[in-house]
């Protein structure tokens, strides 16, 4: 007290004030007022973009006090998990479950299954106590309680008709009631999924995987169409280096081209630098191909759209990962693809690098990849596989935001003329996942150079 002298504590009731006002403006927990000053000091460079608000968040104060609700619950949620509560984690899910039952979701959304105007459903308490449930099915699976997981998946999918997260829910939905023993149930589950237009990317492949599985005669006898597409072969190289682990459960370490630690990604970017074909290229994932679509599409990105945009500290619009975000920008989309498509991708991404350098976007990581790699990649990519990709992540970013690739590798022939490579590296114990096969395949179907390496250590010698 002698150093900071007089102090003052805020009151409960103001601190509740200005968290209501914080949640109310920034329309999420992670941002607050220091957003103002972070702006002020320069640390923090948001993007242009007009706001054009003809919509309300929440139609009058009992929605927005619901709302409230649902995050206290959420909060309690979370607390539980981490204290291994058992008993608080149950009175969580059946707060949820009861909340759930008696809204009016399933017609809420009924009469939006355009999901034009949907993205605004995630400001809801119904949305909240939806997550609430999930995070309670993770836990009742890990104590293999999977007749409450099974009531509370059966729940969702009845009470959200239109959601992304409906693939995820009809997966382990069909998982858990083979754990319960009831197959024929398990199989059918899994061939309604494959109907419904919300299960896409990594969970459309593995519902496919367990019909094939589970459909075997004499529960099926008709071979399903998309079998043929669930077998396509992924061309595979072998590499090897000298192993640095063995240990079951650590990600695998292996010794480089100049003795050096590293990973199996930076062995494989060695290969391929090397006898693999002088390729040049990064290791990112998605992480590269996020800041290309959002350097390709930034002007579409924060177009002039009503609702998406509220405050001016948001680094995308609020319905980038629905299906609205390309259903409302469907004709300025095409347009601008159809420049891409002819060749002007690294015009655009020159000119987007330095008009917005330093401004936070989502997906855009300005210090991982130089404006050369970035050129270079989209170069040797070419238009008709860049336009693929946008058009996919555009239409559906929160499905195939993630599970790309590994490596995105390019080579320079004739002076300005190139190729790409798109590579998927897997250690000695790993295996693709569904999200990743599902991407190797929508390249494929692209017309990409695309390939699985897999990494294994050196026998030892006799």
């Amino acid at each position: 007290m002698d150093r900071t002298g007089s102090c003052i504590r805020i009151s409960k009731a103001a601190e509740s004030l200005i968290w209501r006002a914080e949640r109310l403006f920034f329309l999420n927990g992670e941002q607050d007022l220091s957003a103002f000053l972070l702006v002020d000091l320069g640390i923090v460079k948001y993007p242009t973009y007009n706001c054009i608000i003809s919509d309300q968040i929440f139609s009058d104060q009992s929605d927005l006090l619901a709302y409230e609700e649902a995050i206290g619950v959420a909060q309690i949620m979370d607390q539980s998990l981490d204290e291994n509560d058992t008993d608080l984690v149950l009175r969580c899910l059946k707060i949820s479950d009861s909340q759930i039952s008696c809204s009016s979701v399933r017609a809420a959304q009924s009469s939006t299954t355009d999901s034009v105007s949907t993205f605004l459903s995630c400001f809801s308490a119904s949305w909240v106590y939806s997550k609430v449930l999930l995070l309670g099915v993770s836990f009742l699976e890990r104590e293999h309680r999977y007749s409450e997981a099974i009531n509370i998946l059966k729940r969702l999918l009845i009470s959200f008709s239109c959601d992304g997260r409906r693939g995820y829910w009809t997966l382990r939905l069909s998982i858990d009631l083979e754990h319960v023993g009831h197959l024929n149930e398990s199989l059918s589950v899994a061939e309604e999924g494959l109907l419904d237009p919300w299960v896409r990317a990594g969970s459309r492949m593995a519902l496919q995987r367990r019909v094939l599985r589970l459909g075997k005669p004499p529960r099926r006898w008709k071979i399903p169409n998309y079998l043929k597409s669930i077998k396509t072969k992924i061309t595979e190289v072998h590499i090897q280096g000298r192993p640095l682990n063995c240990e079951t459960g650590m990600k695998s370490r292996f010794y480089g081209e100049d003795g050096e630690q590293c990973g199996v990604e930076q062995l494989a970017l060695q290969y391929y630098a090397e006898e693999g074909g002088g390729w040049q290229g990064v290791h990112s994932e998605s992480g590269i191909w996020l800041t290309i679509f959002g350097l390709l599409m930034w002007d579409i990105i924060f177009a002039d759209v009503p609702n998406v945009f509220r405050t001016r500290f948001q680094i995308a619009p609020l319905d980038l990962e629905t299906d609205s975000f390309y259903v409302v920008r469907k004709g300025q989309i095409e347009s601008h693809l159809k420049k891409i498509y002819d060749g002007k991708a690294e015009e655009i991404i020159i000119k987007s690098w330095e008009s917005h350098i330093g401004t936070a976007c989502r997906g855009v990581n300005w210090d991982r990849h130089s404006l050369s790699e970035l050129r270079a990649a989209v170069t040797c990519v070419g238009g008709p596989c860049l336009v693929s990709i946008c058009r996919h992540l555009a239409q559906d970013y929160q499905s195939w935001s993630s599970g790309m690739p590994d490596l995105l590798l390019w080579r320079f022939h004739d002076g300005y003329k190139g190729e790409a490579k798109l590579v998927e590296v897997k250690g000695p114990r790993d295996r693709l996942s569904e999200q990743q096969r599902a991407w190797l395949l929508f390249l494929m179907d692209c017309g990409f150079n695309t390939e699985v390496c897999k990494v294994s250590p050196v026998p030892m010698s006799l």
